[in-house]
């Protein structure tokens, strides 16, 4: 049975995560509202946390937007190229770092060029030579290669390999199992947390990733999502629209820059967040256990 001090405790600690919980979720019910509101009563301020005059113009012109799916079709490929280059060299990499001295002597040199790499980098200029000098300008794996092997999924990884009992491994090994046979029906089996964790995590990367599209494409057509809405939609103006789209739909010319943008964030953060929940019960597993070792 809790004590007094307990229970006082107990509702103080819930009270207070609430409150948090709720000045987190105030600015993006903030957005939500702008997105839906009319052009004079955001211009007035007068949107908070519920839409004034409840319009959905800035949805409408979004979505009609000349390119949008394009891009977004940029974005999938991306997402599933770079989540399969991404967790196929993580894996590959953190496997053998996993082991100890005695098995891979050569593993302090391989730490030390792969954390080197992680601190230091080539910087803009040299790596956009490189791309370029490899062909890859308006290409795909322009977005892709450069960030192929992520340090912090490695080490996330391979703390998470480190920490799954030895024997297991040497059972299957005295069994007659090769390394790679290992890896692929007990290690990576036993690892669907931190796997899912790093799913997430580059999912979300790729997802939100704008600089690189812009940079490394010359034509708006190769542009990601972000890099499109980026370009075109944080730079809108109620002057661009043609006289033909407001004769199509009237309700445009009651769009507002600030409408236009709080429609792109709640449009590109919404298919991340019906992702999440069925990644969610692995994610916390796989982020402490791949973190809590050596």
């Amino acid at each position: 049975m809790r004590t007094k001090g307990q229970k006082v405790f107990a509702v103080f600690n819930y009270t207070f995560l609430t409150v948090i919980s709720l000045l987190c979720l105030a600015p993006m019910l903030n957005i939500l509202a702008l997105s839906f509101s009319s052009r004079n009563s955001v211009n007035a301020g007068l949107v908070s946390l519920v839409p004034r005059e409840f319009t959905v113009s800035s949805y409408v012109y979004m979505l009609q937007k000349s390119g949008l799916l394009p891009a977004a079709l940029v974005t999938v490929e991306r997402i599933v190229i770079g989540l399969a280059i991404n967790l196929a060299l993580t894996v590959l990499i953190a496997y053998p770092l996993s082991k100890d001295k005695q098995t891979f002597r050569s593993r302090t040199i391989y730490v030390g060029f792969f954390l080197f790499s992680m601190v230091f980098n080539g910087g803009l200029i040299p790596t956009y030579l490189v791309i370029d000098q490899l062909g890859l300008i308006d290409r795909i794996w322009a977005l892709v290669l450069p960030n192929a092997v992520m340090m912090y999924y490695v080490l996330l990884m391979l703390n998470f390999f480190r920490g799954i009992p030895k024997s297991i491994e040497e059972a299957a090994i005295m069994d007659g199992a090769g390394w790679l046979t290992t890896l692929v029906k007990i290690y990576l089996p036993l690892s669907r947390p931190s796997l899912a964790a790093i799913t997430l995590f580059s999912i979300v990367d790729h997802w939100n990733e704008w600089f690189d599209g812009m940079i490394y494409n010359n034509h708006a057509e190769h542009y990601p999502l972000m890099t499109f809405l980026q370009y075109h939609v944080l730079n809108f103006k109620t002057s661009d629209l043609r006289p033909e789209q407001l004769a199509a739909n009237p309700a445009l010319a009651d769009l507002e820059g600030r409408a236009i943008k709080s429609a792109g964030i709640v449009l590109c953060t919404l298919p991340i967040l019906v992702f999440y929940p069925f990644l969610q019960r692995y994610f916390v597993t796989g982020i402490v256990m791949g973190s809590v070792k050596e």
